[in-house]
């Protein structure tokens, strides 16, 4: 994905193929999907709290049912914020990426391949995140507002649904760093011929 503006950069660039030491992604992407399945989780446990209340009262929490729809709420809020910061980033880090041509992934497709399925995979899931969280904002301010359970299984199954379409668009992007190496600072030093234990020390 080299062009004339990107050689420009080459000067700043660093061994993992970025103008800066650690990927912003990859770090920004575990914080989206840590927020996500955390507001899911809560959630179901918001859902169930009547077959767990003997639990939390044999461990000695005093906890109320609300405030795991709380900490659902928030974190699906959080998760679509943070969603923005992570497609941007990674659509900025793909235009950096150089990969090897020559090279398959063990599903069979070359780095262009993953890399155009994983940035429509980002922008998709920004789109359902933002769904979701607009599903979850009307069932907490209006359909569930009164209720005790504040949200509906049909949302809770379609985050689980998403998890499963998450974890397929996770795996592309682990890809993307072992088996291409894209901005992967020891990958990339080893395909140059630097001794890894003299260059990282």
């Amino acid at each position: 994905m080299k062009s004339e503006l990107i050689d420009q950069l080459s000067t700043q660039i660093g061994a993992n193929g970025l103008p800066y030491s650690i990927p912003i992604h990859p770090n920004l992407v575990h914080l989206t999907i840590g927020l996500f399945i955390i507001g899911m989780t809560f959630d179901i446990v918001g859902v169930l709290f009547p077959f767990q209340k003997w639990v939390f009262k044999f461990l000695a929490i005093t906890v109320e049912r609300d405030n795991f729809f709380d900490v659902g709420w928030y974190n699906m809020v959080a998760s679509s914020i943070i969603t923005f910061f992570t497609v941007a980033a990674g659509f900025y880090e793909i235009m950096l990426a150089t990969p090897p041509a020559n090279v398959k992934s063990a599903w069979g497709l070359h780095a262009m391949e993953t890399m155009l399925w994983h940035g429509i995979g980002g922008v998709f899931l920004l789109a359902v995140f933002v769904g979701l969280t607009i599903w979850r904002g009307w069932q907490r301010y209006v359909w569930g507002k009164n209720a005790d359970k504040q949200v509906q299984w049909s949302y809770l199954l379609t985050g689980i649904v998403v998890m499963l379409i998450m974890f397929v668009h996770g795996t592309l992007g682990a890809q993307m760093a072992t088996e291409f190496g894209i901005h992967n600072t020891a990958d990339s030093l080893l395909r140059l011929g630097q001794d890894l234990n003299t260059t990282l020390k």
